[in-house]
């Protein structure tokens, strides 16, 4: 079922997740929902908190050279650690829960990580480039960060300033 997607300034994408102690049918209808979720709004990447749930769930179905993101594509990560980084890259970066704006952020640019999947299975993988970077954005969505707080001093004040803006205006 398609979930709503909390938008910034909500206070519960403040919040850290907790690990996913359990395998079972709850996990996988919540993957189910985050999957149609993503899809439905567009997205490549999504956190669990991102639709209320704190848990250490996220998942990231890139689009593929024709346009098309299939579901064989699809990573469900679940309790990631990153153990190991390094490079550096610049992408500019959008985020579900901060509608419409994208800016530059800089992230590794090779990452390891282990997690479990569905089943409770333990994978480790190493991920370069936009898988890279998605899972950065994701992780950091499991710890009560967004995207705009890497944002230089001067551009996250203005970020602020015309985002009040456009809450006002959407009212």
């Amino acid at each position: 079922m398609i979930q709503e997607v909390l938008v910034y300034p909500n206070k519960l994408l403040r919040e850290s997740s907790k690990d996913v102690l359990h395998f079972d049918e709850h996990l996988h209808s919540l993957l189910h929902d985050m999957y149609e979720t993503m899809v439905a709004k567009e997205g490549i990447g999504l956190a669990a908190v991102q639709i209320g749930v704190l848990l250490n769930v996220l998942i990231i179905n890139l689009v593929d050279e024709e346009g098309c993101q299939k579901i064989e594509n699809l990573y469900e990560i679940i309790n990631p650690v990153i153990l190991e980084k390094d490079g550096s890259t610049i992408y500019q970066e959008g985020c579900l829960s901060v509608p419409g704006y994208y800016d530059e952020i800089e992230r590794a640019e090779h990452i390891k990580v282990s997690y479990y999947d569905r089943n409770g299975n333990r994978c480790e993988e190493e991920f370069t480039d936009l898988m890279a970077i998605a899972v950065q954005h994701e992780m950091d969505h499991l710890k009560g960060r967004l995207f705009i707080e890497k944002l230089s001093y001067l551009k996250r004040k203005k970020f602020d300033k015309e985002w009040k803006k456009k809450q006002k205006a959407g009212k």
